[in-house]
């Protein structure tokens, strides 16, 4: 059986550093991945997963509905909406170019797939930067962004509440003992949508794992992140990790 097709979009940065030495002074420059174990971790799944890091979707992540179709789900972790708005030919070349978050909706819509994994520029993300409430992808996503700044850091650690069926798909399979994670994005749960695990009762039981289904497709929210700084490293090595994203993906495109 041929593998379902999934572009995840996102995840990787580059950091400027000064270094100075008494009189002396001088930058580097490196570049960042933050997807690598979860790549790894569906090496061997039932997807075959494009890894479209942030820099590269600017200018190559689909303009038209036959592009996007191509792809059975679309994963958006640590990219904001500006990215996805403001293609090179608009930025630099005030050319009219395809509103994306539009196409992303109307192919939810059509039955595509779409998750959001949360980070700093996931939701409405550091300082709101991220940007994406009230926008079409907001639209279909089964929760709400919040207006502000929506990083909630946790330092000490919680550990996940399960709260969906055991039996539920995602969550089959999984116990109820999940790793810790230090931080999530707050979002708020729509009418309709089913919440599959919150984060600590100390941090109001806010949304965790939601799922949704927008028109033909199916939407999936993860408020915290895939890889570091909010997933540690027993997070990411727990025999769970790979079960879970790999058992969204096939929720969100529409295996029950």
């Amino acid at each position: 059986m041929a593998k379902k097709k999934v572009l995840l979009a996102g995840e990787s940065w580059v950091s400027t550093s000064t270094h100075i030495k008494g009189f002396d002074q001088f930058p580097t420059v490196t570049y960042h991945t933050g997807a690598d174990t979860l790549l790894e971790a569906l090496k061997t799944s039932a997807f075959d997963v494009t890894f479209m890091p942030a820099h590269e979707a600017q200018r190559a992540f689909p303009q038209t509905m036959e592009a996007l179709s191509a792809y059975d789900a679309v994963v958006l972790s640590d990219l904001g909406a500006n990215t996805l708005l403001l293609h090179p030919d608009t930025w630099i070349h005030s050319k009219p170019t395809p509103n994306r978050l539009r196409l992303l909706r109307d192919y939810v819509h059509a039955g595509g797939g779409l998750l959001m994994f949360g980070g700093y520029y996931s939701f409405q993300g550091i300082n709101g930067g991220a940007r994406y409430r009230k926008t079409p992808v907001e639209d279909v996503l089964p929760v709400s962004c919040l207006p502000v700044d929506d990083r909630v850091e946790v330092p000490e650690g919680f550990t996940p509440v399960v709260g969906g069926p055991s039996d539920h798909p995602i969550l089959r399979g999984l116990g109820a003992d999940w790793p810790i994670l230090l931080g999530f994005n707050e979002v708020a749960v729509k009418d309709g949508a089913e919440v599959l695990a919150t984060v600590s009762s100390d941090y109001g039981s806010l949304p965790l794992l939601v799922t949704g289904r927008s028109g033909k497709g199916r939407t999936v929210a993860w408020t915290s992140d895939v890889g570091p700084h909010w997933l540690p490293p027993q997070s990411s090595a727990w025999d769970g990790y790979p079960r879970l994203f790999g058992q969204m993906l096939a929720w969100a495109t529409g295996d029950d």
